[in-house]
């Protein structure tokens, strides 16, 4: 079967920009009065002359810019197309450190512009006719632009850099998008599409004719037949006669030791997820652990709390827009933030929030920003707005006593996070700057509440609520409150067995959770288990797993010294779940937790520098080979 593809190429701007004068004077903009016909003309041409330098620095100032976007996303792009041979030669220690350089790269890239346009131009000093007219320029730069969507969001972070995130301003900078896409124009550009004529296992083989791998398979043959019976199992005969196409992404989706064939089964009366999970045998071969055919787990795959894929693409608005047509209940932003484009991600989040609050704003539909339920924060002060999907986290200006902490180490345990395998059990973070709230959407209690924890942060005017510093988070159930509401048995040892295996993979992930009091967990819709409290996390190898005297003296855990790095596991059911019957449970299930020599083993597989591989889909759809 012939298939179609197209070579994505880097965009380099094709207009030549002349050169202007290396730094611009505030231009002035006030009316010259004329007292004679040449007098005007003169007034004429000296706004003409002004014009035309205004205009010739701001495209410049625009030029630069998005030189500085195309290198980014050149040294994006080469860094995520690594990703392949990083998985054919099972370089899982690189794949982790590629993350972390992935990350850094926009903020490297930034900061280097910034300063690039401070030795070119005068930012500060300049009026709002410039801002208006390098916006103006910038946009032109953008047309036929294949990721003009993240080149906005770049220019939004260079404004941001300049004016310390202090102006939001759609006349200065990209609050909303310059132009609407419509998905599919694209579309041949991303997708392969395969041949349903013939048998199941002939489309299945030309597959595998076109994604390619340096290594070999360890028996294509059984990864077929298994791949054959798989999708008989879902579709009956009926249906398999009447799919019309197999469309694949052209990226491949590589995440930790896996890496995914995304596309989708297209029949008459529906379209159903197509996704190949490929992973590596013991002995380095290649082979297919499973095929997904169900939304729910697609959906599972992309969650908010693993690591971003690496996928390279010239296009990721479609493939953002085909991935969107497979999970129609996830947010644009989301999809943006699973590939890695989180800052977009963000900018996409702000657009999506503000259209949110335009659409609750009527006087029988608005509801009121409020405290988030659950147990009060001692570290953050935490809200939401009930009709929206995330909760809104400020830190404090002054912690309980217990917390030894410091604001700024705070920070730097979210950072951590963003850059660490998640492995699906800590929910990811989004950080933001001077993000306003309309003021008569804000709750009187949660008002009063954000003065007295969080005043340094808090700036109020006459319309707005701003916070100069705040994460959002995907709202999820937090489990306190989830035990508390919950009648079902079944549900209930799930949910404990969840929190078990929770604690265990983020350790496993090098990464101890610290405080581990159930209401610093969450359950999603799906009834998994979240971590999301992150300020006494630390790795593994920064704690020290003791246990507590045996020798019968009463007296010796009083008197036994303990040191700020010292934690005793047999303590743990004490504080993690409160009822008794939770604690019997839970320590039926996974009792190992609360012994040091578990912990003890994890901080040994830890420090060898293993990987853990956790499939994002149940064991049950492994293929046995």
């Amino acid at each position: 079967m012939k298939k179609k593809t197209a070579s994505p190429k880097s965009i380099v701007p094709a207009a030549s920009i002349h050169s202007a004068k290396n730094t611009l004077a505030p231009i002035s903009h006030e009316g010259l009065v004329s007292t004679s016909p040449l007098s005007d003309n003169k007034s004429k041409n000296e706004a003409s002359s002004n014009q035309q330098a205004l205009d010739a620095i701001a495209r410049q100032f625009a030029y630069q810019i998005i030189t500085g976007f195309d290198k980014s996303y050149r040294w994006h792009s080469r860094i995520t197309a690594g990703a392949k041979e990083r998985f054919e030669n099972q370089q899982w220690a690189a794949s982790q450190r590629a993350i972390e350089e992935r990350i850094a790269i926009y903020e490297q890239s930034l900061t280097d512009i910034v300063i690039d346009l401070y030795r070119q131009v005068h930012p500060k000093q300049q009026d709002q006719r410039f801002w208006k007219a390098a916006k103006n320029q910038y946009s032109k730069l953008l047309n036929g632009h294949p990721q003009f969507e993240l080149a906005e969001t770049f220019y939004n972070s260079v404004i941001g850099r300049i004016f310390k995130h202090s102006k939001i301003d759609d006349n200065m900078m990209f609050v909303l998008p310059s132009r609407c896409y419509l998905p599919g124009q694209d579309r041949h550009k991303v997708i392969h599409s395969f041949d349903t004529s013939g048998t199941v296992r002939a489309m299945h083989e030309s597959i595998f004719d076109t994604y390619r791998f340096k290594t070999p398979f360890d028996n294509l043959d059984i990864d077929l037949d298994n791949m054959d019976r798989a999708l008989r199992a879902q579709l009956n005969r009926d249906k398999l006669a009447s799919v019309h196409a197999v469309e694949m992404l052209k990226p491949v989706f590589y995440r930790g030791k896996a890496a995914y064939l995304v596309g989708r089964i297209c029949m008459p009366d529906e379209t159903l997820p197509f996704v190949i999970a490929m992973q590596m045998t013991d002995d380095g071969k290649l082979m297919v652990d499973a095929l997904l055919t169900e939304r729910h787990h697609l959906s599972v795959i992309f969650s908010f709390a693993r690591s971003y894929f690496m996928a390279d693409t010239q296009y990721p608005a479609e493939v953002v827009a085909f991935l969107q047509e497979l999970l129609p209940h996830k947010k644009n932003f989301e999809l943006y933030m699973s590939m890695g484009f989180y800052k977009h991600g963000k900018t996409v989040f702000y657009r999506n929030f503000l259209a949110h609050l335009d659409a609750t704003s009527g006087d029988n539909t608005a509801d009121m920003f409020e405290l988030a339920p659950g147990i009060k924060g001692l570290v953050m002060t935490v809200f939401h707005l009930p009709s929206y999907g995330v909760v809104f986290k400020v830190i404090k200006d002054e912690f309980a006593e217990s917390k030894k902490i410091t604001r700024e180490y705070v920070k730097d345990r979210y950072r951590l996070v963003k850059a660490t395998d998640r492995v699906g059990r800590m929910a990811d973070t989004h950080e933001y700057m001077n993000f306003r709230f309309p003021r008569n959407r804000i709750d009187q209690e949660l008002l009063q509440y954000l003065q007295d924890t969080c005043a340094s942060s808090l700036t109020m005017t006459e319309s707005d609520v701003i916070l100069s510093h705040m994460y959002i988070e995907r709202k999820m159930t937090p489990l306190n409150l989830y035990l508390q509401q919950e009648t079902d048995p079944i549900k209930i040892r799930n949910v404990l067995d969840e929190l078990g295996l929770c604690i265990k993979q983020i350790a496993l992930a090098n990464v101890f959770p610290g405080d581990m009091l159930h209401k610093n967990f969450g359950v999603t819709k799906t009834g998994r288990v979240i971590f999301y409290d992150y300020d006494e996390i630390c790795y593994m190898s920064e704690r020290q797993f003791r246990s507590l005297p045996k020798n019968g003296d009463p007296y010796a855990i009083d008197t036994l010294s303990v040191g700020p790095t010292d934690v005793f596991p047999e303590q743990f059911e004490h504080f993690i779940v409160g009822k008794k019957v939770f604690k019997d449970i839970l320590k039926e299930l996974h009792g190992d937790l609360m012994t040091t020599e578990y912990w003890l083993e994890t901080q040994r597989i830890t420090a060898q520098g293993v990987i853990q591989n956790f499939t994002p889909y149940p064991a049950r759809y492994r293929f046995i080979r």
